[in-house]
């Protein structure tokens, strides 16, 4: 009974343990569940707080999923707490695949600002890289254009023997090179101021108008040419505008006219959209191709150009031919045609296109009897080919002078009033401005008198003009000499 006995009781003590160690498995089951449930918990509630709240028609239940397949093995918070008060068995592998789910979801609601902030901070990258991108092609593109501009280094000659050179480009008109000139030089600023293309080679000479391109004119230089560029004073530059009275009346006769009268004039004639071609004709001599030999002919201008009467025809339109267009020519002033071609008088005017350099069949010659004819001449030509440019032109010059004399006034003015400020003795201070007020008035008064010398000669050239006399060259000189001698007194 005693061996039965101790048996009983070491079968008894093994269930005691198993059911001990049964006991700790449970407990253990159980504090895992717990941790779990804890963390589901958890997660579900930073779910809730991150998502927007749905509209209330549809609302589904908690944790319900689209997938309709694996809708049996999902389960909710409440689910797994009834089951484990009713002490049925938990799927591990479908509460695996829950929480797995959640923390995916989770982790998908946290990332979104950062990926949108990403998104944005790439999209400004961007377009600042664009718009650096688009300044440089800019950049690259006005240093391809720079660079493709036509420039010259030219020397200009003045009337001192002396020269000046500079840089030109194909932009520049030959007023801003004036400008320039003007400035490098210190002179006086007037509106007679000029560039002169002087071509030795044929023995002529044109005055560029302000408008022109000063590079595209000289482009068509040839490489060897002796050509100079002359900057210099030209009275009979804007000669057209200072007295129209004797260009666009039609008179054989030099006249006065009051100013007022002068400006009405030139209004009618360039204030229009249009401006009417002078009525100009008359006999001009012209030299025969390839011969030393003149001819006279009658000859009238035209809006298409120039036209002559044939012998034995009268100066019907129907019967005038056509002696050249001036569409593509320039008209020069011949110098020393009398000796160098026999012209019968030292008045003379040549037509040619701009590119050629040498003598050629197709550079016509004309000569006048005087020298107003050959004024007149040379001055409808330009009104026929340039039309309303050649006022805008001299009110540009004339605007520039004026502003030009303005500020040399002011400036004068100021150095007269800090003069007069500073801390000198009155006896010498009124010494010293009296000795100011006689240079001023005798370089005022040189100056009038040396214009007035050069208008009574250029006057006095008009109305001797019929008689050949008066070389126009020798008035120029003249004038100059006076002029100096004037100053210099």
């Amino acid at each position: 009974m005693d061996q039965v006995s101790d048996e009983e009781v070491e079968v008894r003590e093994e269930e005691e343990e198993e059911e001990e160690d049964s006991d700790k498995e449970d407990q253990d089951l159980d504090k895992m569940f717990g941790a779990w449930l804890g963390e589901l918990d958890k997660l579900t509630q930073s779910l809730d707080d991150g998502r927007p709240e749905p509209p209330p028609q549809q609302k589904a239940p908690l944790r319900q999923e689209t997938n309709m397949a694996n809708f049996s093995y999902r389960f909710s918070i409440y689910n797994i707490n009834e089951a484990l008060n009713q002490g049925d068995n938990v799927d591990l592998d479908a509460l695996m695949a829950d929480l797995c789910s959640i923390e995916q979801e989770l982790s998908t609601i946290n990332t979104k600002p950062n990926s949108s902030s990403s998104a944005l901070v790439v999209c400004v990258q961007e377009e600042q890289a664009a718009k650096l991108k688009a300044e440089n092609i800019r950049v690259a593109l006005e240093k391809i254009k720079e660079a493709q501009v036509k420039k010259l280094v030219i020397r200009v000659h003045l009337s001192d023997e002396s020269s000046k050179t500079m840089m030109v480009d194909e932009r520049q008109t030959v007023r801003q090179v004036l400008d320039s000139l003007l400035e490098k030089s210190h002179c006086g600023y007037s509106a007679d101021w000029s560039l002169v293309e002087t071509i030795n080679e044929l023995q002529m000479e044109r005055i560029f108008e302000d408008h022109e391109n000063l590079v595209e004119n000289l482009l068509n230089w040839t490489r060897d040419s002796q050509n100079r560029l002359m900057f210099t004073e030209r009275i009979e530059k804007y000669a057209l505008f200072k007295n129209p009275q004797n260009y666009l009346l039609g008179r054989k006769e030099t006249c006065e006219m009051a100013e007022r009268n002068k400006e009405a004039l030139l209004e009618e004639c360039f204030g229009g959209s249009s401006v009417s071609v002078p009525e100009m004709e008359g006999v001009l001599w012209l030299k025969e191709d390839g011969k030393k030999s003149w001819k006279k002919r009658y000859f009238l201008l035209r809006a298409s150009g120039i036209y002559y009467v044939p012998k034995g025809k009268a100066k019907a339109s129907r019967d005038l031919v056509c002696f050249l267009q001036l569409d593509h020519v320039n008209v020069y002033l011949g110098q020393d045609y009398k000796s160098k071609y026999k012209a019968p008088t030292d008045y003379c005017m040549v037509l040619k296109h701009p590119q050629i350099q040498k003598k050629s069949q197709y550079i016509k010659y004309l000569c006048c009897d005087d020298i107003r004819t050959l004024q007149q001449w040379i001055n409808s030509i330009r009104i026929t080919k340039y039309g309303k440019q050649l006022y805008t032109n001299f009110q540009e010059a004339m605007r520039r002078s004026e502003a030009a004399y303005d500020w040399s006034s002011l400036s004068s003015s100021s150095i007269k009033s800090g003069s007069s400020s500073s801390s000198l003795p009155e006896s010498q201070s009124n010494h010293s401005s009296q000795s100011d007020s006689g240079v001023s008035e005798m370089t005022s008064s040189g100056h009038t008198r040396s214009q007035s010398v050069v208008s009574s000669i250029f006057s006095d050239a008009w109305r001797r003009g019929t008689q050949g006399e008066v070389n126009w060259w020798l008035i120029i000189r003249r004038s100059e000499i006076n002029h100096a001698s004037v100053l210099s007194t």
